[in-house]
């Protein structure tokens, strides 16, 4: 890694005449001389970094941040964090497509070279001093290297298509020392932890780009094929630089701040978006202070990466939204998020709630003060039928404890205090954050508001510029209430405790009411008691200590309902049983209301939600019908579903219908238990019939992170099958039959490694069985993808006189009905062509394609060019009374989406050469998903 001496010295001279040499030492000190190459993509870097030994120990070691080498290959945190989230590029990209840093020299104020290396994480330079650095003194560090910039499609950050660039931590940074070193490495979280700076950059790059930074633009020179920008930032973490061809920053100057930003809204003229800028920047100052910069950068870049998620990311023609309202939001979330991100020095890895907290907190408080009838769907919510919906009722800043209870009813939800990187995605960018602002508005809700905006206003200007820690933030809270306030940080904050309450019964009097309030969650926090009259509040309580039963007494104002938590400002589990009616009529009853479409809970009434559906098998034909349910946008531990459709084809009644009880038990280990109850209908032949009644049992487990693919589950279930057949037809097996079923499933999905097995055990009076499944999936780093799979099963009984509860090579008889076959029946055609990977895994049709006593088979496939592959599967079965036969086929497979949509073209099999033979076109096998639950997993699997 090391140079010759000379041109280490030769560039440290360089400069030094560009940096000069005077330097007071109150902090890190950094002074960088960097030359951007628009052809090759890459940064030529000198660096001379001051590194301050501020603890009270002794350092031989210095770590310094380099996150653009995050981008250098397929085995760093980053590249390993996209496979987590079913993201593949980094692990496709060609070399020259990625990011890297080379160091050519590193040398210290002696201009001796240090010695230095990656650690494991690649994104991190561990470098040995050539003397121990005593706290309170200064080391000056000699930088040379060249940073290749990755294109955008991985992360913003790099350089994309048009020919601009966006800069963000491109540069070395010295990684925090607090007692033990911080070290993070990117996982495109946003949060680099790195120590406070004093920078000056001297950044040359070509002619004709504009540029946009969060730095002070000192002095920008222009040349004939080139330009210099004079860049300072003081107590700063780094410098963020935005080169476009066009000038899309403006600078608007405020009585408040002065703000440089490219945020636009075609359809807001300029002079309403100064006005609404100059509204946001008093907000922001009234309710935070100063900003100790000369200027704001306020990003399109930034909000993308942090969006208004939601409605807000519709097409703009149909955004339901004005279009004041949807820029002052899109500005006022990306100008506090960087605010706070320049000024608030904490670890953003562990500590980000802090911040995620005031952000939210403040955007509530603005709808609240500027837009307080804003709805949730805008003007969606005054069109008929929608208007009819509980969702078209909400308010906008409703969308905070709804959106946070979409992974607390999964099970998903986490801890505020859970360090980023260990954050589902779904948490990591909202449930998390809305959680946090939830809190301060529940905090402000219980105290007062005017109590906690002024806490967080001492906060921000008694901490801005230096290190600061959440005690301080709740020390600041402390200091401004009188309340015990302990509850949050300790239990909302430090817990992934649910909040559930109920009325339990109310004792009515003249002059008192007595109300039995449960704590259903044991979570001991204080909750809110409101008092209706005709649907207006007469009285607001608050009670604290109620840990499992006890009774309040409040003054009777003649309320005719009492409702926990009336104005939803409690992130609570459940609102179902919030309310008690005192009019006497239905005050042990709800009301049940047919709503159209799946809605947003109505803890008011019993909802029973109606939606058209249609099914599809050669025999039913087209199967047109209505399927009625419970369930709500938010996930309920009871669902019942029935689904009558008439079948066009047959011209009868068919479809199916289920209970569904599944009990949380909590986040890691054994997690969940599901109880069901399924029954379904169609036909699978022409005038014939099965009927299924399934009662079934199940039991999940998951490991402590949540992050992780990897599940196991137990599922027991008695499948009863009836069958009305055609007399017309001839069967060699009951018409009517039940299996007991007991399978042990264990599957790791990831992207670039899958794995999964399964045990399978059936009884039934004719049979017994076992059979076990293996299934991995390899992508390599010169991306070959290798597909293995294995099947063997075994009867351990079989009194059957037919196949059709036989092993079968390439299409199961599916006796079970688990598999979505088009026309499970049919021996010809196009439906007859369908294949699910079950049982042996072939592909060709061959003679003989079932087995009664054991069958084994291994199928492989691994890939050519992108989505073409070859693919062979081989095996033996055996029947009774028969020696074991060898299979196998071969072939083209176009996996065009992996398990969703396959194409296969046999070549070689015990047929002979196939491609040869007649009618090959029959030959040809496809998988197709239908199902619409299926197909939303693939793009929703990345979140949760």
């Amino acid at each position: 890694m090391e140079v010759k001496l000379n041109v280490v010295l030769l560039n440290i001279l360089c400069l030094i005449i560009v940096s000069g040499t005077s330097l007071v030492y109150a902090q890190h000190t950094n002074i960088i001389k960097a030359e951007l190459d628009q052809e090759t993509q890459t940064i030529q870097i000198q660096q001379e970094f001051t590194y301050l030994n501020s603890s009270p120990d002794t350092l031989r070691t210095l770590f310094f941040n380099d996150w653009a080498h995050a981008y250098s290959d397929k085995n760093t945190a980053l590249a390993k964090r996209f496979a987590e989230d079913f993201k593949k590029s980094l692990h496709l990209a060609k070399e020259d497509e990625r990011g890297s840093t080379q160091i050519l020299g590193m040398a210290d104020f002696e201009f001796r070279n240090l010695s230095f290396k990656r650690t494991k994480q690649k994104d991190l330079i561990e470098i040995t001093l050539n003397s121990p650095l005593p706290p309170n003194q200064s080391l000056k560090i000699y930088f040379t290297y060249t940073v290749k910039l990755p294109p955008n499609r991985y992360t913003p950050y790099g350089y994309n298509s048009r020919g601009g660039f966006y800069l963000k931590d491109w540069y070395l940074t010295p990684a925090v020392y607090d007692g033990s070193w911080q070290l993070y490495s990117n996982k495109n979280l946003e949060d680099l932890y790195t120590g406070i700076t004093n920078t000056n950059i001297n950044f040359t790059y070509p002619a004709g780009l504009f540029l946009g930074t969060n730095f002070n633009e000192v002095n920008i020179t222009t040349y004939p094929n080139k330009q210099v920008a004079s860049l300072k930032g003081e107590n700063r973490k780094s410098c963020d630089i935005i080169l476009n061809f066009s000038n899309k920053f403006i600078k608007h100057v405020t009585p408040y701040l002065i703000v440089v930003t490219d945020i636009r809204s075609p359809k807001y003229d300029e002079v309403s978006q100064g006005i609404s800028i100059n509204r946001i920047t008093r907000f922001i100052h009234e309710n935070l202070g100063e900003f100790p910069y000369e200027q704001l950068l306020v990003s399109e870049i930034d909000f993308n990466k942090n969006p208004l998620y939601g409605l807000n990311q519709l097409p703009s023609f149909i955004r339901p939204y004005q279009e004041q309202f949807q820029f002052e939001m899109k500005f006022l979330k990306t100008a506090v998020l960087s605010y706070l991100r320049e000024t608030l020095f904490m670890n953003p890895r562990k500590e980000q709630w802090v911040s995620d907290a005031i952000v939210n907190y403040l955007m509530i408080n603005f709808v609240d003060t500027y837009y307080p009838d804003q709805k949730l769907l805008g003007k969606l919510s005054t069109i008929w039928p929608i208007s009819s919906f509980n969702l078209a009722k909400m308010s906008f800043n409703d969308q905070y404890p709804f959106l946070y209870m979409l992974t607390a009813r999964k099970n998903l939800d986490q801890r505020l205090t859970t360090p980023n990187d260990s954050l589902i995605k779904f948490n990591q960018k909202i449930a998390n954050n809305y959680k946090a602002g939830l809190g301060l508005a529940y905090l402000a809700a219980y105290t007062s508001r005017e109590e906690i905006n002024k806490s967080i206003k001492e906060f921000y200007n008694s901490h801005k510029l230096q290190p600061v820690t959440p005690e301080d933030f709740k020390s600041s809270i402390l200091s401004n209430t009188e309340k015990d306030v302990d509850w949050f940080f300790d239990t909302y904050v430090n817990t992934d405790k649910r909040i559930d309450f109920k009325i339990k019964k109310v004792n009515k009097s003249d002059d008192t009411l007595e109300v039995l309030l449960k704590n259903k969650s044991g979570t001991n926090v204080p909750i809110s008691l409101f008092g209706l009259r005709n649907d207006t509040v007469v009285s607001n309580y608050w009670f604290s200590d109620i840990t499992e039963l006890d009774t309040v007494s409040i003054p009777n104002l003649q309320e005719d309902r009492l409702v926990l938590n009336y104005d939803q400002k409690i992130p609570e589990f459940n609102q179902r049983d919030n309310w008690k009616s005192l009019s006497g009529f239905f005050s042990s009853n709800k009301k049940f209301k047919l709503q159209f479409l799946k809605d947003a809970e109505n803890p008011y009434y019993n909802q029973i939600f109606y939606m058209p559906v249609a099914g599809f098998n050669v025999y039913d034909g087209i199967s047109p019908g209505l399927r009625f349910s419970n369930k709500t946008l938010l996930e309920r531990p009871f669902i019942f579903t029935a689904a009558p459709s008439f079948a066009l084809k047959e011209r009868s009644l068919v479809g199916n219908a289920g209970l569904n009880y599944r009990k949380y038990l909590k986040k890691s280990g054994l997690y969940v238990m599901n109880f069901s109850l399924n029954a379904s209908s169609f036909h699978f032949q022409t005038n014939s019939r099965y009927s299924t009644i399934t009662p079934a049992v199940g039991l999940g487990w998951r490991p402590d992170d949540l992050i992780s693919n990897e599940r196991k589950s137990l599922v027991f279930r008695y499948v009863n099958v009836l069958r009305d057949i055609d007399p017309s037809l001839t069967i060699e097996t009951d018409p009517d039959y039940s299996v007991f079923n007991v399978r042990y499933n264990h599957y790791n999905n990831g992207i670039i490694n899958f794995f999964s097995w399964f045990m399978d055990a059936q009884y039934s009076t004719d049979f017994a069985k076992v059979a076990l499944n293996f299934e991995y999936r390899k992508l390599f780093d010169n991306n070959r993808q290798l597909n293995l799979r294995f099947f063997a099963g075994k009867f351990l009984r079989n009194e059957t006189n037919s196949d059709f509860f036989s092993f079968a090579l390439d299409r199961p008889t599916d006796y079970l009905f688990d598999y979505n076959y088009l026309g499970r029946s049919e021996e010809s055609g196009i439906t007859s062509q369908q294949i699910i990977i079950a049982e042996g895994g072939f592909k060709s049709q061959l003679e003989n394609p079932f087995a009664n006593d054991w069958i084994t088979t291994a199928n492989a496939s691994f890939n050519l060019w992108r989505w073409i592959e070859l693919y062979g599967d081989l095996g033996y079965v055996r029947n009774r009374g028969m020696d074991p036969r060898f299979v196998y086929d071969s072939g083209v497979r176009l996996n065009l989406v992996t398990d969703y949509f396959e194409l296969y073209f046999p070549l070689y099999s015990n047929n002979g050469w196939e491609i040869a033979q007649p009618d090959y076109d029959e030959k040809i096998r496809f998988i197709v998903t239908l199902s619409p639950r299926t197909l939303i997993g693939l793009f929703t699997r990345k979140w949760f």
